[in-house]
């Protein structure tokens, strides 16, 4: 058995959890922060068998898509604001980050 671990971006947790149910994969949502960003994702833990852990990783890769997002840099601290000329960037956001741990043992009461 195995634990999946999946960290996504909120726009898309929706999505994937309807996407695992289907395939009756049994999802827990936690709410997370983190990232350059600092903004909200989504943390799903996913116990399945080890026969099932290659469908389950597809289903996170279909549905946790990366995007382009402009943002403005953060200004710098304790520095000479002065010359700072905030200008937006673009960097990619979403997509999934995903651990798969082994499962010693497994109790549902």
């Amino acid at each position: 058995m195995k634990l999946i671990i999946a960290v996504v971006e909120d726009k898309d947790s929706h999505r994937l959890i309807d996407a695992l149910g289907e395939q009756d994969f049994k999802t827990t949502k936690l709410s997370s922060t983190g990232g350059f960003l600092k903004e909200g994702n989504t943390t799903l833990m996913i116990g399945c068998d080890d026969q099932n852990v290659d469908d389950a990783l597809a289903i996170i890769k279909q549905n946790s898509s990366q995007r382009e997002q402009m943002v403005a840099p953060i200004s710098p601290m304790g520095g000479n604001a002065d010359s700072y000329i905030p200008q937006p960037i673009n960097i990619e956001v979403g997509g999934a980050t995903v651990f798969v741990l082994p499962i010693e043992s497994f109790f549902q009461f």
